[in-house]
């Protein structure tokens, strides 16, 4: 009965040992499929950058560049257009109703700062800034 029972220990050790074999066997083939995987797919890429840039980018930039400029024009044209209101609201919001419509009105916080303008850094205290100028074109200092 002992032969029996060794035959069997036996036996289960040798299909263990074939199981091992079969699954590093298996293991390493799938590791070298995967390194040729990732070799043919860095091809890839590095041939689709190449084409990109030699091709499709230069027609890219002619379709994309056209259109930054007019975007980039349209938003410096709307800005000039918008300055003198904005400049004519912003001193009521800040509370320099002296500077209302004022070009040299800057109205900008720097550090917790606020600068009203160059001439009067802090603003002007009274009704009417000695150095006031309009931002509407054509309007002369006010009286």
């Amino acid at each position: 009965m002992e032969d029996w029972s060794f035959n069997f220990f036996e036996m289960i050790e040798v299909m263990v040992k074939e199981v091992e074999q079969f699954f590093t066997e298996v293991a390493r083939d799938v590791g070298e499929m995967v390194d040729s995987l990732v070799e043919a797919s860095e091809e890839v890429v590095e041939q689709m950058q190449m084409a990109f840039e030699t091709e499709i980018e230069p027609h890219l930039n002619e379709f994309i560049d056209p259109i930054l400029e007019a975007y980039l024009g349209f938003e410096i044209s709307i800005e000039e257009t918008a300055q003198p209101v904005i400049r004519t609201v912003e001193p009521f919001l800040n509370e320099h109703p002296a500077c209302v419509g004022c070009r040299h009105y800057h109205g900008q916080s720097y550090g917790g700062t606020m600068l009203v303008c160059g001439m009067h850094p802090y603003g002007w205290e009274g009704e009417q800034c000695p150095d006031w100028e309009s931002v509407w074109k054509g309007e002369d200092k006010e009286s």
